[in-house]
């Protein structure tokens, strides 16, 4: 089965062709075919105000079963970015992040590879299995997630009265290092 794949990253990405490496790489390979569906929304997404481009995200992720985030310097700090992560969670799409700064851009550059936006997301379940809230760091405290409600758990005694971070599940590859040419397929299909 096929699955559809949608594409978070931070604007800026795009701009130094980064972001279009991985989208459009099975444009590329000799059978035209890429194995996946791009519902990415980030034409739009600067042009609406905060409730409109939460509607915009929530409808591009309807019959997406997988979300990449393209991680490039300061993805790990952009508003919606971390939305479309913690809906993505939220709604059971899998996930899986690719380091991009990797990959030369038009001006052959490339950039150390930027902080895990993963690592800045999770969520605390309580002493009943339940998560009454999203939590978020700004990379020195963390504190409640205040663009969604969560809609997970219950969660497994075992869980109970612990944090846990996004990072903990969601692997994460290097475009470049790890040939995302040859191998994200593979990562799609065996995205958590």
């Amino acid at each position: 089965m096929t699955k559809r794949v949608f594409f978070s990253f931070h604007y800026d990405d795009v701009k130094t062709f980064r972001v279009n490496v991985v989208r459009n790489h099975g444009l590329t390979k000799e059978t035209g075919q890429s194995g996946f569906f791009d519902a990415s929304i980030w034409e739009d997404a600067e042009l609406h105000g905060d409730p409109a481009v939460k509607r915009l995200i929530n409808s591009n992720l309807e019959n997406t079963t997988v979300t990449c985030v393209l991680i490039g310097t300061d993805t790990w700090e952009r508003r919606w970015v971390r939305y479309e992560i913690m809906k993505s969670y939220d709604r059971g799409n899998s996930l899986l992040g690719i380091h991009i700064n990797g990959i030369p851009d038009r001006y052959r550059q490339t950039f150390l590879k930027g902080k895990n936006p993963f690592d800045y997301l999770g969520f605390y379940i309580n002493s009943s299995g339940v998560v009454n809230n999203y939590q978020e760091s700004n990379d020195t405290r963390w504190s409640i997630y205040q663009d969604l409600t969560p809609n997970i758990g219950p969660f497994a005694n075992k869980y109970w009265n612990t944090g846990h971070k996004l990072s903990n599940w969601i692997q994460c590859y290097d475009w470049y290092s790890d040939d995302g040419y040859q191998n994200f397929a593979t990562w799609v299909e065996n995205a958590k």
